[in-house]
């Protein structure tokens, strides 16, 4: 997979991506992550990326030109013309695994990060395929809600992750929440871990395992409940 990021912040998408298992994958060549500096792509010796906003108001705008002259640049190959660009916004639709897993299918994702009050209308109306929401919050800028994105669908690429099956036993990606863990030592200040799991007994430690991510489901999340229900039908 091959990932543009086009950010007025690019070390802060680096820093995240250049760590753990996202820096190894990135390394084996399982995928691909540039990112595309908003200033670079300014024609003024200030480098700037914003501008009050047309009609007044509180807050900076970034602008126009400097996304779409790095866009282009991007899609300079015909490949990349057909490349779903993500725009992280509280107006989008709210992300989910399912659309993780969606996203993960692609060949070539490309981010535009907001920042400050807003990003000129005519940047999402022109460029953007789909508006991203993380929920129903405001952070201080796209790159962070863009990274909460990559590394949920990146991490479902082949190969990442050391055993993939680990991914796919995920919370949220059965339709359940994940079941209770418990490691060494089996008894810690008097907390027993469950005897089922000391068992040996394999077909039993599936079973509890089945029934408490059911049981948790539907104390902490019911709505997922409803959710595979409503499928079902």
């Amino acid at each position: 997979m091959r990932i543009d990021v086009i950010t007025p912040f690019p070390d802060i998408i680096e820093a995240i991506f250049g760590q753990s298992v996202h820096r190894r994958a990135r390394k084996k060549g399982l995928y691909s992550l540039r990112t595309w500096d908003l200033r670079e792509y300014t024609t003024d010796r200030h480098q700037t990326v914003d501008d009050y906003p047309y009609g007044g108001g509180a807050g900076m705008i970034l602008k126009p030109e400097p996304f779409f002259e790095a866009f282009d640049r991007i899609t300079q190959d015909s490949e990349s013309q057909e490349a779903c660009v993500l725009f992280p916004s509280p107006q989008g639709k709210l992300f989910t695994q399912r659309m993780a897993e969606e996203y993960s299918m692609q060949k070539h994702l490309i981010f535009l990060c907001g920042h400050y009050r807003g990003v000129d209308q005519r940047v999402i109306d022109h460029l953007v395929t789909e508006e991203i929401s993380v929920g129903d919050y405001i952070l201080t800028g796209g790159e962070l809600a863009a990274s909460v994105i990559l590394d949920a669908v990146i991490r479902l690429l082949p190969g990442v992750l050391g055993n993939f099956e680990s991914a796919e036993e995920d919370s949220i990606s059965s339709g359940l929440l994940d079941y209770p863990h418990y490691t060494r030592p089996a008894v810690y200040r008097g907390m027993r871990v469950p005897e089922v799991l000391l068992s040996g007994d394999h077909q039993r430690v599936l079973e509890w395992r089945e029934q408490m991510a059911v049981e948790k489901t539907r104390m902490k999340r019911p709505d997922l409940l409803q959710i595979e229900n409503d499928e079902a039908d």
